[in-house]
Formats: structure tokens, C-alpha cells, sequence
């Protein structure tokens, strides 16, 4: 199979292809190899490959399942794969081995997708950008000295510059939407809990953390939730398996009652400030929906920005405290000398110090915006907005200086994360954080599906993402919504991959 077949078809097409007898899923697979081996060393989208294990396990793979055979990759983060290294994008973690395959690598299997390797992601998934110290990092195949975005920025470049048609993907903020944003591709986040994280981990991130994919096409990313949604053994959420996913996206959704958004409460108090072309993207989508013949409306969602911010990064805070407490744990080296990048080092030190009624307050908060944007949902099926107040950044922009390190570092001495924290330290990491991503965190707090959607290109040849939320547990509108406008656009037509 020659590469400019392999990249020509989504991964379902593949698929069809193989169970036709036009091609054996060993030449798919071989075209997968190829692609990887060809582009990656300049792309740097993966962080290792296991070609060899990927081939033994092809073997293996039913004919007659969904994906028959074709390669994909899975995020070097929460993905386990049973005596195989996942580093989580950090030094400290390079030589640690997963110890039994996540229940979402199970089902992959199952599903008939082979995996050819990890992908890059930013230290323990923290940043939006994916620039580890540890590993090389993703370009964005739109504009090399661009970034893919983060956390799954290493799969979106991989599926951007056509190395698999599909990349396994995580969002706990933005990750899955924003490099589906910065590189042009489907990205949906699933409801809360719809994807299993065991059996390693129960929830993360108290839940807002839900695993998928970014996708060429909307079809893929339907058939791959089929495919892998529902409860494992001993999950803390009570969804079984469904199905309909995929078959949703065979009528067109009925008439929808659309609520537009700029963002404007998100980024306030952050001091966003909306790219022009960001917001010709939203625009053009609301009037591509009127005229498809849903109905449309400019509506704030009910929302206050600067406290949705602070009980997220307040919930981070905490988070990353406890999560190098366990990378500690797993290496057997103390946190104060993990191998760990200066600002995760910082931030871990401030969660340190978090007080449980602030953590658990913040929780609530949760709660109380997910009650009010259900009530918003009895008005609208949907909410339109920015995935991010920019294109892709450079490589580099978004990065902390090293300045911003330094002064970060005064953090370890004593006493001095206690007053940082007292003196509105959280308020100015929200601000350095969130500026240029704080439309994303809301469906994660809430545990609403939402998808970034390829409808825009710049004039400077950069994509732009537009997002779509909708009520808690409607995936299929949204997918049906999704294939309606991939139909309308044609925007599977247009990824940057590189010629063969």
C-alpha cells in the first residue's frame, strides 16, 4: 500500500478496505510503520514506537471487528500498556512500566486497532501546549514552528501529518479540543465517565479527566466510542455499555435551538483577548447553522469566569500535589527529588498547602454551575463558542520563561507556598494558565460532552477550531450535528499531510 493510499482514508476506511481483501492488514500496517519512521523524526509527534509487539498483536485482530487490523496511537499518559514504559511526559517517570493494560486499551483491541506507539504529551498533561523537557516536541503539520496545542498535542500532529487516520486522545481541560483546534481535526470530549480510566485509576481530576480521540473524521471518533464507552469492573460511575453512536450520524439532526457565544464570562477576568479571526470563525459557524436550518441565538451561558477558573486550578492545585505523591511512591524517589520540570515543581508545592474545605468548596462549585447550564439546556439543545482565544501559538510562546521559573522556584522556601497561596498566587497562575484556553474547562467541571469542530482556516494557513456543548449525555446530537457540518464543508479534504 503506497502512503498516499494509506492517508487517503479515514481509519474506517481502512477497515473496509482490509475486510474487502483490497489490501491485508499487514500492508496497512506496514504503511503505518513507513509513515511513522518517514515523518516523525522531524515532526516529533511520538515518543516511542513498539512496531514489533503492534505486529505480533495484529495477528490476533478478528477480520470482522470495527477497525479490522488498522494502526493507531495511544497518549504516553494514563493508557497503560501491560510491562511497557509510560513516562507521562516526564523524566522522573522514563523507566516506569505500566503493569497491566488499561481497560481502554482492552477495548481498543477488541475494536481491531493496532498500536504502533505513544505519543508525546506535556509534563503529567498539565500545560495546553506540549513542550516537555523530556521528550522532543510536536510540530504542528499546518506550520512547523507552531504548536500542536496540549495535552494530546503529540497525537493531533501525528494525525494531522497523516501517520494513523486516528490517535488516542485526553482531556481533563481542553486536551483533547484544543490541538484538535490547533490542528484541524474532529475532537469530541465525552460526557463524565463515559470512557473507563481502570483499572490504574478510578476517576481523575475528580472525574473531569474523560478519555477518546482526535479524528479526521466524525465517523471514527462515533465508531471508536461504540466501541470503548462504559463502566469497567469496579468504576466509579454507573454508565453501561450503549450503542447508536455511530448510527446516529445517519439522519440529520432535527432543528436545534443554538446559543452563541464569544466567551466573554470565561475570559474576563483573565484579560483575553479574542483573536479577530477567532471570532470569524464562530460567526461563520452560527450562520452555516441558520442556514442549514437551525436556530440560532446570541446567549451568554450562565456562568461566572472568574470563579469557574479559580475552582479549577484550585482542583489542579490539589490534583498535582497528589499525583506526584504517587509518581514518588512508584519510583521510590522522594518528591523533593523528582526529576520534575521547574513549574510542576511549583505548583505541586502550592498544592501542597491547599486547605481541604478550599478543595472541597471548589468541588462544589462543580456542581453548581453543572445544575445551572442544565437549566440553560432546557433553552438551547446547544452552546456554540471558541475552543481558544488564538491559533496555534508558536513554539516556545506559551511556555514559562525562564524568569517565570526562578521566581517560581522561591516557592520551596519555607513558609513561602502558604503565603502565595494567601496572597492571590492562585488568581495569577488562572490568569498565566488560562488566558489563551478558558473556554474549554467548563464541559470538564460540569461533565458535559463537547466537540471542536475544523470549520475555519486562517489567511495565514492556520486552523481554527469552533466548539460545540451540548446537555449531559448527548453525544449522539452532537455527532449527529458534527456529521451534518462535516457533510456541509468538506473539511476532511483539506489536513496538511506531508507528500509521499
Amino acid at each position: 500500500m503506497e502512503l498516499r493510499d494509506y492517508r487517503a482514508h479515514d481509519a474506517l476506511g481502512l477497515a473496509a478496505l482490509i475486510r474487502r481483501g483490497e489490501v491485508s492488514w499487514q500492508e496497512v500496517f506496514a504503511a503505518g510503520c513507513l509513515a511513522i519512521e518517514t515523518a516523525n523524526p522531524s515532526l516529533g509527534a511520538v515518543v516511542r514506537t513498539r512496531f514489533e509487539r503492534a505486529e505480533r498483536e495484529g495477528l490476533q485482530v478478528d477480520p470482522a471487528s470495527p477497525f479490522a487490523g488498522v494502526p493507531t496511537l495511544t497518549k504516553d499518559l494514563l493508557m497503560g500498556l501491560a510491562g511497557e514504559p509510560m513516562a507521562l511526559g516526564s523524566a522522573a517517570m522514563r523507566e516506569w512500566r505500566a503493569t497491566e493494560d488499561a481497560s481502554l486499551v482492552t477495548r481498543m483491541r477488541e475494536a481491531g486497532l493496532v498500536i504502533l506507539g505513544q505519543t508525546a504529551t506535556p509534563e503529567l498533561g498539565l500545560m495546553g501546549i506540549t513542550e516537555p523537557r523530556a521528550f522532543p516536541h510536536p510540530r504542528n503539520p499546518w506550520q512547523p514552528d507552531h504548536s500542536p496545542g496540549g495535552s494530546s498535542g503529540g497525537a493531533a500532529a501525528a494525525v494531522a501529518a497523516g501517520l494513523v487516520p486516528l490517535a488516542m486522545a485526553g482531556d481533563g481541560g481542553g486536551s483533547i479540543r484544543i490541538p484538535a483546534s490547533h490542528c484541524g481535526l474532529f475532537g469530541l470530549k465525552p460526557s463524565r465517565g463515559r470512557v473507563p480510566l481502570g483499572p490504574m485509576f478510578a476517576e481523575v481530576w475528580q472525574g473531569a479527566v474523560v478519555e477518546h480521540a482526535v479524528t479526521r473524521s466524525v465517523r471514527d471518533s462515533a465508531a471508536l466510542l461504540d466501541a470503548t464507552n462504559g463502566m469497567d469492573k469496579g468504576g466509579p460511575f454507573p454508565l453501561p455499555r450503549e450503542t447508536g453512536f455511530l448510527a446516529a450520524m445517519e439522519r440529520p439532526p432535527r432543528s436545534l435551538r443554538v446559543a452563541v457565544s464569544l466567551g466573554e464570562p470565561f475570559g474576563a477576568s483573565l484579560g483575553t483577548q479574542l483573536d479577530p479571526q477567532v471570532r470569524e470563525a464562530v460567526e461563520a459557524a452560527a450562520m452555516r447553522l441558520s442556514q442549514l436550518g437551525h436556530h440560532v441565538e446570541w446567549a451568554q451561558p450562565p456562568v461566572d469566569g472568574e470563579a469557574l477558573a479559580d475552582s479549577y486550578l484550585t482542583l489542579y492545585l490539589g490534583h498535582l500535589a497528589a499525583d506526584l505523591a504517587w509518581v514518588a511512591g512508584q519510583t521510590g524517589v522522594p518528591v523533593s527529588r523528582l526529576d520534575i520540570e521547574p513549574s510542576t515543581r511549583a505548583i505541586g508545592r502550592l498544592g501542597r498547602h491547599l486547605l481541604a474545605r478550599d478543595y472541597e468548596l471548589a468541588k462544589r462549585y462543580w456542581n453548581r454551575v453543572a445544575r445551572d447550564m442544565a437549566a440553560f439546556h432546557e433553552r438551547f439543545d446547544i452552546l456554540l463558542m471558541p475552543v481558544a482565544a488564538k491559533p496555534a501559538p508558536r513554539l516556545g510562546e506559551l511556555y514559562p520563561s525562564r524568569a517565570r521559573e526562578r521566581l517560581m522556584a522561591l516557592l520551596g522556601i519555607p513558609g513561602v507556598s502558604w503565603l502565595a497561596l494567601k496572597g492571590g498566587m492562585l488568581e495569577r497562575l488562572a490568569a498565566d494558565a488560562l488566558r489563551m484556553t478558558p473556554f474549554t474547562q467548563l464541559a470538564n467541571l460540569t461533565g458535559q460532552p463537547a466537540m471542536s469542530l475544523p470549520l475555519h482556516v486562517t489567511r495565514e494557513g492556520l486552523p481554527v477550531g469552533v466548539q460545540v456543548v451540548g446537555p449531559m449525555g448527548d453525544e449522539r446530537t452532537l455527532l449527529a450535528l458534527a456529521a451534518q457540518l462535516e457533510a456541509d464543508s468538506g473539511w476532511g479534504d483539506h489536513l496538511p499531510v506531508p507528500p509521499p
